[in-house]
């Protein structure tokens, strides 16, 4: 078992167990009330299977924003940016960032992809079926599994570790705490309450971030960024790091860091695009929301790592050996920082334990949110394409929907497992981080090119994953055992052997795809995908009630009000579609009948952001990968007056964060804000006057 702290508890266990129990139910209460007055008031049935899995396609730019900015804001963004920070310098959050902007940007070009060839998808798994039939579905199924329980278990196992040390919790009772409370809200509102819930964790979660960077860099053992920078540079001998420019903290050309940057960047890219979740939560956007929430996420997410991550990391450096840090006398050991513990450390040495609360109070905000996420994703998986695809094809929406309450509460008490697994095993955060993406990258292009590539044919989608994950655990073992002489645990988890890996995993299935389906040709029509249909759906699913073609489409384009629609800019076309009335899509239909459900206004729409959504793409790789780190890349060390304008700009960030994800969500949703607290206070006044 991991040896988390090493005996040095920051707080009483009762505050752990007060928190983590407390907000929780805090959480499960918050959501009970408003799934309530979401189905009184605007008219949202999370008992009904699109609205549980897809909100029924009505959630706006602000919450989409807030959302994906919530499920992408882990724990690693924070703790183990702070983490590199301290072992590489400053290079290392920046390119942490680096590595979480791109991948949202390409899930917003999808997710837009997705609207125009497939508008009534529930999972991304249902697309796969309907093009490879039931063994490329299988095959993803698998790696879509491996993807959430890896990604969603780390969160839970880093978390635990870090509420053990912080606190003195057993370490089984602060893994099953942390996900319990999930539980609870997850399965009764479904995918509206991890939105809902997204929003009040990453407000929380963005102020905690604001408030810990601008306090650990005004404290008077910090002396703020002139008194930062001075500290590093006087103390640049006892701080020397191999592979860095003159062994600098201070400067960008970090053989360490870049690479840790380019592992982050694959292990990353899988943990979106084999995450259903990120694919659930497009589908769940409104027509117009996709493409400005998911990039606005993507500009807003990079201020968390950045910021909080150059703060904590070298403020750590400069206060480690200090008797206010937790370890003194005792050194700040490799076990401790490869586990997560520079920032709660440095947190707790510069602000008490009031700050450590607060840190506490971080950590269930980034756990939960990514958790209830994996949750609804993994629970979608089972109910709609195990249950209703393989055991009941003709079950009704209530039985599609209590499977889906069942899968929460399943993925819940085995992802517990699982994490409890992990950490009796031996394994800890950066064990994880660095060995996940191996197994979780080879469907990654495969996938992709579901939705580009009409030409990829059924055997090359089933076959290069599986031949992508041999090549990527035989590049990892073989290049360890070649560098380091020998395969263990500890060299297995190097820097090198890790990277060589996932670029094998990554990479190889693209090669595979394309030499398979040019010696096996098949051509794909698109408007296969047209078969999945909401209205087919909700016939077979409804035994009691059937919906028209009308409610379809209105499922699918909005759930707002008239008001709301009045206010956008989209025209209102795409909220109609008489040509839905006239052919049902369906199994039987001739692919020459098949009618898009939206009208050619709205396509035409939907065509403008996919090309905006590449052009956002393109941009943000060209910056973040190119024009901003290279030419830092070189023998050079941070001046005083350039590291004041790096940390500047990086809290700059942080604040546009809070604008995006936090205030204009609310702008953004002041029409349904509006409605709902009218609506209470006409049941309130009713009740009273009775």
């Amino acid at each position: 078992m991991v040896n988390v702290g090493h005996g040095v508890s920051l707080l009483s266990q009762g505050t752990g167990y007060g928190i983590i129990i407390g907000l929780g139910v805090l959480f499960a209460a918050v959501i009970l009330i408003a799934v309530k007055i979401q189905r009184l008031y605007l008219m949202e049935d999370s008992g009904r299977s699109e609205m549980f899995m897809v909100a029924n396609r009505s959630v706006g730019t602000g919450l989409t924003c807030s959302a994906v900015f919530s499920s992408w804001m882990w724990i690693n963004e924070t703790v183990f940016a702070s983490v590199v920070c301290y072992q590489y310098g400053l290079a290392a959050p920046m390119w942490f960032g680096t590595g979480l902007s791109f991948q949202v940007a390409l899930m917003a070009v999808l997710g837009v992809l997705t609207k125009l060839r497939v508008p009534h998808a529930h999972t991304s798994l249902e697309i796969v079926r309907k093009r490879y039939g039931n063994l490329g579905h299988v095959v993803f199924a698998v790696l879509n599994l491996i993807n959430n329980i890896f990604g969603c278990s780390s969160m839970i196992l880093a978390g635990s570790q870090l509420v053990v040390g912080i606190t003195g919790m057993h370490l089984a009772a602060a893994t099953i705490l942390i996900p319990l409370g999930v539980v609870l809200y997850t399965a009764v509102g479904g995918i509206k309450a991890t939105f809902l819930t997204d929003f009040l964790h990453t407000t929380i979660a963005v102020l905690l971030i604001i408030y810990f960077t601008l306090s650990v860099l005004t404290n008077e053992h910090i002396g703020g960024l002139d008194g930062l920078y001075d500290k590093i540079s006087a103390s640049a001998a006892q701080h020397y790091v191999v592979g860095n420019y003159a062994g600098s903290l201070l400067s960008f050309k970090s053989k360490g860091a870049i690479m840790f940057g380019l592992i982050l960047k694959f292990g990353n890219l899988a943990l979106v695009i084999m995450d259903t979740a990120f694919w659930q939560k497009s589908f769940a956007s409104e027509v117009q929301s996709t493409v400005p929430g998911y990039d606005l996420a993507a500009l807003a997410i990079f201020a968390v790592p950045w910021g909080l991550g150059t703060v904590m990391g070298l403020s750590a450096r400069i206060i480690d050996t200090l008797p206010i840090f937790p370890t003194y006398p005792g050194t700040f050991t490799a076990d401790e920082v490869a586990s997560g513990f520079v920032m709660p450390y440095t947190i707790k040495a510069l602000l008490g334990s009031g700050g450590t609360v607060g840190m506490l109070l971080l950590l269930f905000m980034a756990v939960t949110s990514t958790v209830s996420s994996s949750m609804i994703a993994v629970s979608s998986i089972i109910s709609f394409d195990v249950y209703r695809t393989y055991i009941n094809p003709k079950a009704t929406d209530r039985q599609v929907v209590n499977v889906s309450h069942l899968g929460v509460i399943f993925h819940g008490v085995f992802i517990t497992g699982f994490a409890l697994m992990l950490n009796y095993g031996g394994a800890n955060i950066s064990w994880v981080n660095y060995f996940s993406p191996i197994l979780t990258c080879p469907g990654i292009f495969p996938l992709i090119f579901t939705l580009m590539w009409s030409r990829q044919s059924k055997l090359a989608a089933i076959v290069s994953p599986i031949l992508g994950l041999v090549s990527g655990v035989s590049v990892w073992m073989g290049t360890t055992y070649a560098i380091y002489g020998g395969i263990s645990f500890a060299t297995t988890v190097e820097l090198a052997p890790c990277l060589y890996g996932a670029i094998a995993s990554l990479f190889s299935p693209v090669l595979y795809s394309i030499v398979i389906s040019h010696l096996k040709p098949e051509h794909f029509d698109w408007r296969e995908f047209l078969r999945i249909d909401l209205v087919e759906d909700e016939t077979t699913l409804s035994t009691s009630s059937a919906s028209s073609p009308d409610d379809s489409i209105a499922a699918l384009s909005t759930g707002k009000d008239q008001k709301q629609r009045e206010k956008t800019s989209v025209a209102p076309a795409i909220y109609e579609s008489p040509q839905l009335n006239t052919v049902v899509p369906g199994s039987a239909t001739p692919l020459v009948d098949l009618v898009h459900p939206l009208d050619e206004e709205s396509l035409r729409h939907l065509r403008r952001w996919y090309k905006i959504a590449w052009i956002f793409l393109i941009f943000i790789i060209a910056i973040t990968f190119v024009v901003w780190p290279m030419p830092l890349y070189r023998d050079y060390i941070f001046t005083k007056p350039f590291f004041r304008g790096w940390v500047t700009m990086a809290i700059l960030w942080q604040f546009f964060a809070l604008f995006a994800v936090v205030i204009y969500p609310v702008y953004d949703g002041r029409h349904e804000i509006v409605k709902s607290v009218r609506g209470v206070g006409t049941s309130l006044r009713k009740r009273f006057a009775s």
